[in-house]
C-alpha cells in the first residue's frame, strides 16, 4: 500500500479539472492506498457545509482523508465550524510532515 498526498488549490466553480482530482483520490483509495486530499488556496471554497460541488461530498465520505488549509480558510472567512462533514481544518505543516515522510505528492 502506497501513501499519496493530493494537493488541490483550484476553485471547482472555475475549473472542471478539480473533479478529476476528486475522482483520482477516490480511485487511489479504492485501490487500497492511503490518500490525503489537502485543499489549499481557492480549493477550500467548496468546503462549506451545504456547498453544492460535484464529487467532494463523496470523497469526504470515503476512506480519503480530506483536509482544508486553516490559513486559506481564514483568508476566505470560512470557520472550522462551517466545514462539511468529513472535512477537517489543518495547518500547512501536515503537507510538510507528509513530504518529509516520503509520501508521494501531486499538486494541482
Amino acid at each position: 500500500m502506497a501513501k499519496y498526498l493530493l494537493i488541490e488549490s483550484r476553485d471547482p466553480f472555475e475549473s472542471n479539472e478539480v473533479t478529476r482530482t476528486y475522482n483520482f483520490a477516490m480511485a487511489l483509495s479504492g485501490a487500497g492506498n492511503e490518500v490525503t486530499l489537502f485543499l489549499v488556496q481557492n480549493g477550500v471554497l467548496p468546503t462549506r457545509s451545504g456547498a453544492q460541488v460535484e464529487g467532494l461530498a463523496e470523497v469526504a465520505g470515503s476512506d480519503v482523508t480530506v483536509l482544508a488549509d486553516d490559513f486559506s480558510l481564514r483568508e476566505r472567512a470560512i470557520g472550522a465550524g462551517q466545514l462539511a462533514a468529513g472535512i477537517a481544518a489543518a495547518p500547512l505543516e501536515v503537507v510538510i510532515d507528509q513530504l518529509a515522510d516520503g509520501v508521494k505528492a501531486i499538486w494541482h
